[in-house]
């Protein structure tokens, strides 16, 4: 959402702001001698707001930015400019001691429940880290909280010495889970929570987070790949491309009406369970691959893929606003968005003289 997107409701319920965030890394040159200053645009003027008890998705292929975006959000990565806003109060800048404070209310669940826990150490110790680091509890009050919070995502409070080695993929994304709500948070941010594990597992993990967030009231950022998870478990999404939002809104208003060309190209690939609607649907088959986010193209930056290009799309960047009379909840980063009913495999690209410079490649120089 635009930062002004919803002001019927009152900055109140807004847990989370982002304003206009940029991050970029810098590239390593291999040369003794090169004065190569290039940077990733990784994230590139991403501004959206999280409102309390809401889960927001967050989706794009891999490379778009978001899990880099959720750790500048939560102050993993160092912003290069922009500003984060938890509970009215700017984060942006804080130390790493000036952050302690808000990091018992901000929590991240990682995508890979094997390598995002420490081997050696048992679940308990694991569990119980965030108590100890903020002086919560310790000794047998510390033990007690710690089975409190695996009995509450499933797990047996006898296997508390137990290394993680001795639980299942599933299991150990269930004590990631209680890692993260040891303190209570107000906001957990989920980077794919569920990617790694299998079909029959992701569904108990995703009940599990339902559950939990209508008991505790959570906030939720939930990043996916599968837009059929996405649709379920969010209340509003937001689809990246190449460090950008393309669009944003409550969710069946984007699944059902979405105006951006890539966004209804990443619908189109969903699997359908029904066989008869599957083989009347049209997929929309993306020309070409994901521009160098090294230098990413001038105007839209999808405009190299898009099937509705025109010269427009290659000379000016659209803004993030509501089309076709979508509701202010609703928004698209496109000049020419996509009708309902529109077939976009019909649809062919017509820039003219810069046709050259989409099919060469060298959008990044215009």
């Amino acid at each position: 959402m635009s930062i002004n997107a919803d002001a019927s409701k009152s900055d109140g319920d807004v847990l989370l702001r982002v304003d206009n965030l940029v991050k970029h890394f810098p590239v390593q040159s291999t040369s003794l001698f090169s004065r190569n200053k290039d940077v990733v645009h990784a994230v590139d003027g991403v501004s959206l707001e999280v409102r309390r008890g809401e889960t927001l998705g967050l989706v794009g292929e891999t490379g778009c930015g978001k899990s880099t975006l959720a750790r500048c959000i939560m102050r993993l990565h160092d912003i290069t400019s922009g500003r984060v806003e938890f509970e009215g109060r700017d984060i942006t800048r804080l130390s790493t001691g000036q952050m302690r404070p808000f990091r018992r209310d901000m929590q991240m669940i990682f995508q890979d429940p094997y390598g995002s826990l420490n081997p050696r150490r048992r679940v308990g110790s694991i569990i119980g880290d965030p108590f100890s680091i903020h002086g919560l509890a310790d000794g047998k009050e510390r033990k007690r909280r710690v089975q409190e919070v695996m009995e509450l995502v499933g797990l047996n409070p006898e296997h508390f010495n137990r290394f993680p080695a001795e639980f299942s993929g599933g299991q150990r994304q269930r004590i990631g889970v209680a890692r993260a709500l040891a303190l209570r948070p107000k906001l957990i941010v989920c980077d794919e929570p569920v990617s790694a594990l299998d079909v029959s597992i992701q569904a108990q993990i995703i009940n599990l987070l339902a559950d939990l967030q209508d008991e505790l009231g959570l906030t939720y950022i939930f990043i996916a790949h599968d837009l059929s998870v996405v649709r379920h478990v969010s209340d509003r999404v937001a689809v990246m491309y190449l460090g950008k939002v393309g669009e944003l809104g409550e969710v069946e208003g984007v699944y059902q009406h979405a105006r951006h060309p890539y966004t209804n190209a990443l619908l189109s690939a969903v699997p359908v369970p029904d066989p008869a609607t599957a083989s009347d649907r049209h997929q929309i088959i993306l020309v070409g691959d994901v521009p160098s986010p090294i230098a990413p193209p001038s105007g839209c930056r999808f405009h190299p893929r898009c099937p509705k290009a025109r010269d427009t799309c290659v000379r000016e960047e659209p803004d993030l606003v509501p089309r076709l009379g979508d509701p202010p909840t609703h928004v698209a980063a496109c000049h020419f968005p996509v009708a309902d009913g529109e077939d976009l495999a019909d649809s062919k690209p017509e820039i003219g003289a810069d046709k050259r410079i989409v099919e060469e490649g060298l959008v990044g120089n215009v």
